[in-house]
């Protein structure tokens, strides 16, 4: 079979920006606190934003004759992302230093798909990996940005 290697690693997305999604939807719905106005309407931004790699991704692996996860049980059973029961108790800084763990995952295992692809030969995906790491990244920096820090991406 063709792009074996590209199929997991685009499945294994799936399921992962599914819950990166559901992690970001807490976050916005567990928010009180001090940049509220400014971080509330972000989320919408980033949830946008995850949800659009989800469907790109979701189709890419179609295209490449690939069956993406489709139901929530296959999503959280396969998700390395992990999730907690919504609470108020959280900061808004221990929150969005969650996200910033999200994405560096994610992150990860945009550069794994670009190896694999590279191997693979897959030049179409890898691109969209490619996009889209730089896209994560450029949301660690924020986050990070935003907590005083510095973005620590190893490129």
């Amino acid at each position: 079979m063709k792009f074996e290697k590209t199929k997991e690693v685009l499945n294994q997305l799936v399921a992962d920006l599914s819950q990166m999604s559901m992690v970001i939807h807490q976050t916005h719905w567990y928010m009180r606190g001090p940049g509220f106005l400014t971080l509330h309407p972000m989320m919408d931004d980033f949830m946008d934003d995850v949800n659009d790699q989800l469907d790109e991704i979701s189709e890419r692996l179609i295209t490449l004759d690939g069956s993406p996860y489709s139901t929530l049980r296959e999503m959280a059973d396969q998700t390395k992302i992990p999730d907690e029961i919504g609470r108020w108790d959280r900061t808004m800084e221990e929150r969005l230093a969650t996200l910033v763990e999200g994405y560096r995952y994610l992150a990860d295992l945009y550069q794994k798909g670009i190896d694999v692809t590279g191997e693979e030969g897959d030049d179409p995906t890898q691109d969209i990996f490619i996009e889209f790491k730089t896209a994560t990244e450029k949301r660690i920096w924020m986050i990070q940005a935003h907590l005083g820090k510095a973005p620590e991406i190893d490129a």
